[in-house]
């Protein structure tokens, strides 16, 4: 895969042997504060984050050893009442019940308002506070502060207690308002190693202490598993490393189109346990590199062992296996039969929830479930199948090796043409055609002796879109006409569940809506569930908002409802990536019959925009015989990625094609 070089994504780190830190505290309020009215550097902001402080510390628990705890502070201003919602703090913990579950405790929520020249405190009330649930996995406690206003002022204080010590929480220093200042401690005792790794523009300034440290526990002695009542007060010395990360005024993220996950290029620290080392005890490693985090994910009594299991599937699949005779059968054959019997439940993960014999019994599981059975009737068919550990777009991009990196796993068979890549969990999919959600530049495939190669998940193949347009323009300005559209790739299963989740009074109703209100009559789709072939919607419509009449001429776009009429590339710089997901071309063949006593007094000249590297190409072109105009365009993006240095490029082209598309045929009364 090209892989897209994102500036200084990989931040070059400073260490300064000592950070001048501000007096930031919860409480000290100012007048002056209050009266500001806008950010000192973007007047735009609704609101912003005067400061947040976070610091993940270890504390000794008698019975799960050393814990941590993530300890945060937060002042932050509102400008705006579209800032309101930064007066809701929602707060994620994990549930699910083994040694990781967390828990969250709030504290200081007070909100500050300027009344006559005086500074008023308002506390969040306890039924302010509440929690819900998200899934199964997650809950979240969410905190509501009172009082509030334009000009106001909020802070509170969290702590998020885990029982794990495997990987603290992400800390963003940039969010979606100016941040003033943002501050991250980590203070790791000796015993622990930790990854750490950037991403973003900015370098946080960096220093380094390192302290003495000790703690007090219970020691109980204990014979053949019983444990007498006898204690003692033992102490443990220790060296502790405390790390500070700064990060001032940093600018508000800006979601920009074709962003994939624009939390890709925030500035932000994420770190993994990669080794600890116990007093008189082995040193023990985690995740150093994909090859070890890969085999770590696979010796997961949830993920490898669970590809072994065979008994459950072993009777229907030598039924399904007696009826074909390619690969290529076999694939599909195994591949439509998973996707037929079980059932996503709309949950991630590359671990099992059920198990694969469960899900296949009950005919629901997660990701994991039916994707690793896939790769195991893949395998018992006799074809080399192998998981492909996925981060999904939602989750980020896995930038850095770590075993938190993934959420999501599909199944690839090795062909002599290549890997051919499958997830059973979309009822559209079909072979190389992966949910958007997968498309998430590259993913990890895993091999049964431990090995593990990188995986191109960004699609290479081009989708279409063929439409075909006739349509009849009557004296009075009255369209009428019959439209064809093919969808094939993703295109086709794009479309095919846009209908698929709604009605089909619900489906055209929209459809009218989006198309200037047309009318539509005589609807119908072919190869709908013939998934392997493109799926055609036919349908006839009238339009009375489709022309403009000025006097004895009549104004009309030629592709009329199909006009790309506005740029989505707008910023003067772009700093992302562009994300197409996919290589697309969308032609259209249109033809227009121009009214009895009409003539063409105006035509859009031909037109052809080819970009540099083969990057896309734009056609224009148009023809008149006699009383009929002939247009054929065409709409082509090569790539699914495109590099932030060809934005400027990239913008023109669109600029160029969006001026030519809205350019209006002119016909005159004669």
């Amino acid at each position: 895969m090209k892989i897209i070089k994102l500036l200084t994504l990989f931040a070059i780190l400073l260490f300064s042997p000592k950070i001048i830190s501000q007096d930031f505290k919860l409480g000290k309020v100012t007048v002056a504060e209050l009266e500001q009215k806008v950010h000192p550097k973007d007047s735009s902001a609704v609101a912003a984050i005067l400061f947040e402080k976070g610091q993940n510390t270890f504390d000794y628990d008698q019975d799960n050893g050393f814990v941590m705890q993530l300890e945060v502070i937060a002042k932050i201003k509102i400008y705006k009442k579209e800032g309101y919602d930064w007066a809701t703090k929602k707060i994620r913990y994990y549930i699910a019940g083994n040694g990781s579950k967390e828990k969250v405790l709030v504290s200081d929520a007070t909100t500050y308002n300027l009344v006559n020249g005086k500074i008023e405190k308002t506390k969040m009330k306890s039924e302010a506070e509440f929690d819900e649930s998200i899934n199964k996995y997650w809950a979240q406690k969410v905190i509501t502060m009172p009082n509030v206003k334009e000009g106001s002022i909020v802070e509170f204080r969290y702590i998020i207690k885990n029982n794990s010590i495997g990987s603290p929480r992400d800390w963003s220093f940039q969010d979606r308002i100016p941040v003033n200042y943002s501050e991250f401690k980590m203070n790791v005792p000796e015993y622990f190693v930790y990854n750490r790794n950037f991403k973003g523009y900015v370098s946080p300034k960096i220093a380094e202490e390192k302290i003495n440290r000790s703690i007090q526990y219970t020691y109980r002695e204990g014979r053949n598993g019983v444990v007498s009542g006898s204690a003692s007060q033992e102490k443990l010395d220790f060296l502790e490393t405390r790390t500070t990360y700064i990060a001032e005024n940093l600018p508000a993220l800006k979601d920009e189109n074709f962003v994939n996950n624009i939390d890709n290029y925030t500035v932000s620290l994420s770190q993994e346990l990669s080794m600890t080392k116990y007093p008189n005890s082995p040193f023990k490693t985690y995740s150093t590199d994909w090859n070890s985090v890969v085999k770590t994910i696979y010796d997961y009594d949830d993920f490898g062992p669970e590809l072994n299991k065979t008994g459950y599937f072993e009777e229907d699949l030598k039924k399904l296996l007696a009826e074909t005779k390619t690969p290529e059968e076999k694939i599909w054959g195994i591949f439509n039969h998973v996707k037929s019997n079980v059932k996503w439940n709309n949950y991630y993960g590359y671990s099992c929830d059920n198990g694969v014999k469960k899900a296949y019994k009950e005919k629901t599981g997660n990701i994991a479930d039916i994707n690793l059975m896939l790769t195991a009737m893949l395998r018992y068919s006799g074809l080399t199948a192998n998981p492909v550990l996925v981060s999904t777009r939602s989750n980020g991009i896995a930038l850095f090796p770590n075993r938190t990196a993934f959420n999501y796993v599909i199944a690839a068979v090795e062909t002599p043409n290549g890997y051919i890549l499958l997830d059973a969990s979309e009822k559209f999919s079909i072979p190389n055609i992966l949910p958007l959600r997968v498309l998430n530049w590259s993913g990890r495939l895993i091999r049964k002796d431990g090995t593990s190669e990188e995986i191109n998940l960004m699609p290479e193949k081009t989708s279409f879109d063929n439409v075909f347009l006739t349509y009849s323009i009557e004296a009075d300005g009255k369209v009428t006409g019959k439209t064809r559209r093919q969808s094939a790739d993703y295109n086709g299963m794009i479309t095919r569940n846009k209908i698929s989740n709604l009605k089909e009074e619900e489906y055209l109703e929209k459809l009218e809506n989006n198309n200037n209100k047309i009318e539509i009559s005589d609807y119908s789709k072919t190869n709908e569930q013939d998934i392997l072939l493109p799926i055609i919607e036919t349908y006839s419509f009238t339009g009375n908002n489709l022309c403009e009449i000025i006097g004895d001429k009549i104004y009309v776009n030629p592709m009329l409802f199909f006009t790309n009429d506005k740029n989505p590339f707008k910023q003067e710089v772009r700093e992302y990536p562009i994300d197409f997901s996919y290589p697309f071309a969308n032609k259209y063949n249109i033809t227009i019959n121009i009214p009895d006593g009409f003539a063409v007094e105006t035509l859009p000249a031909a037109s052809a925009v080819t970009m540099e590297d083969n990057l896309g190409i734009f056609k224009f072109n148009i023809a008149v015989n006699e009383n009929t105009l002939q247009l054929a365009i065409l709409h082509q993006i090569n790539e699914a990625i495109v590099s932030a240095e060809k934005y400027e490029m990239l913008k023109e082209y669109y600029k160029t094609m969006i001026a030519k598309e809205t350019e209006k045929i002119v016909l005159k009364r004669i």
